[in-house]
């Protein structure tokens, strides 16, 4: 792969366009915004495009956070994840649920998604089921701004997590 610095737009936004999920917009803007030396690691490449997350209206926001899906729900059942979300939810053990896990997972979600409008997001890389569980649980009581606030965060963190993979570390 080319440096990320090195590249037309159109092949930046191929390469990065999916960090965020089914958010190109985000690759798009931090490449028009230029990219700083930096942006040939992951974490430089990560606070370019955080930049454009910070600069976006709630609206966009709220659209971004809406583009991820339920954690092991109807669209992992179907095997319709992009393929990074896929791997994510498999590495946390969530396409091997017990009935009963997903069954708590489902409600969770329903109950979740009623409270804030949106899905719950975590970064799941690196996590047990147990620990997404406690998570989900904790996270449902929480006041709409919190959580809102919580959601970016989180979809910031799987961003990074993405670049790593893609992207060697700063130097």
């Amino acid at each position: 792969m080319d440096r990320p610095t090195r590249m037309t737009r159109e092949a930046f936004v191929a390469a990065f366009g999916d960090v965020f999920e089914h958010s190109p917009w985000i690759a798009e803007a931090a490449f028009d915004a230029g990219l700083p030396a930096d942006a040939d690691t992951a974490e430089g490449l990560h606070r370019a495009l955080v930049a454009q997350v910070a600069r976006a209206p709630r609206a966009a926001l709220l659209t971004l956070i809406r583009a991820h899906p339920d954690l092991a729900g109807r669209l992992a059942a179907a095997r319709r994840l992009t393929a990074d979300s896929a791997l994510e939810q498999a590495s946390a053990g969530l396409d091997a649920l017990t009935d009963a896990e997903r069954e708590r997972f489902s409600a969770l979600n329903a109950a979740y998604t009623a409270r804030f409008g949106f899905p719950f997001v975590l970064a799941v890389k690196g996590r047990s089921r147990g620990d997404i569980l406690a998570a989900f649980e904790a996270r449902v009581g929480n006041d709409p701004e919190t959580e809102f606030g919580t959601a970016i965060v989180e979809i910031e963190r799987i961003a990074l997590l993405r670049l790593r993979d893609r992207l060697p570390g700063e130097t």
